[in-house]
């Protein structure tokens, strides 16, 4: 399946329209990037808890992460898991962020920082910056296997050249297919998926292969 045919059968079933909640309109993009790192290696609804945590202290600002104790901040994002690493990881950036300027950084920039890989570097991009850089995650790469798209052996970079040599190179649009997937992902392509009741079943590897129907 191609990935634009894959996007509107995706559209016909999902509304994407608001993906990436902001609490903090002030700091938009500073909150949008810490939110990508604090969500390595957990679910969303824990880092909303932790973004919770540092909206009620003020530390959703560079300036007020980098002057509180550390400790201070691995307390506050401890629901989002692996919160001593990620505690740096934020401190890190946040002296980044500062030292930008209010630029757009550069993905190979972002690459250079401790504790950042392709998909957190894709998602403030894309997420904080506009920038269209499509972000591949667990999900898209489960639906991606499952429906034949891809095969074991797809790299991170190889699935995002997928997107990005189909699709016109503009963030809305980026946007919206990474959480169309994501809502797909979450409601029928589960880690035990749904196969009976999803739209995708007649050309679904997965689905033919399992016995779980």
């Amino acid at each position: 399946m191609e990935a634009s045919r894959l996007q509107n059968v995706l559209r016909n079933h999902y509304d994407a329209s608001s993906w990436w909640p902001v609490t903090d309109r002030r700091h938009r993009r500073f909150e949008i990037a810490a939110g990508c790192i604090l969500t390595q290696n957990t679910a969303w609804k824990n880092v909303e808890r932790a973004i919770a945590n540092l909206e009620e202290a003020g530390l959703l600002a560079p300036k007020k992460m980098l002057a509180v104790e550390e400790e201070e901040l691995r307390t506050r994002i401890r629901p989002a898991g692996y919160f001593n690493q990620k505690a740096k990881k934020l401190r890190a950036f946040a002296e980044f962020y500062e030292k930008l300027g209010g630029r757009t950084p550069t993905r190979e920039e972002l690459l250079g920082l401790w504790g950042v890989g392709p998909e957190t570097a894709d998602s403030i991009l894309l997420y904080a910056y506009d920038v269209p850089s499509f972000v591949v995650d667990a999900y898209t790469k489960r639906i991606l296997g499952r429906i034949g798209m891809t095969g074991e052996k797809a790299t991170y970079d190889g699935m995002k050249a997928l997107f990005e040599r189909t699709l016109a190179p503009d963030a809305k649009t980026y946007q919206e297919y990474h959480g169309l997937l994501v809502e797909h992902a979450k409601a029928l392509c589960r880690t035990e998926p749904r196969c009976a009741e999803c739209f995708l079943r007649k050309g679904c590897v997965y689905g033919k292969n399992s016995r779980t129907k």
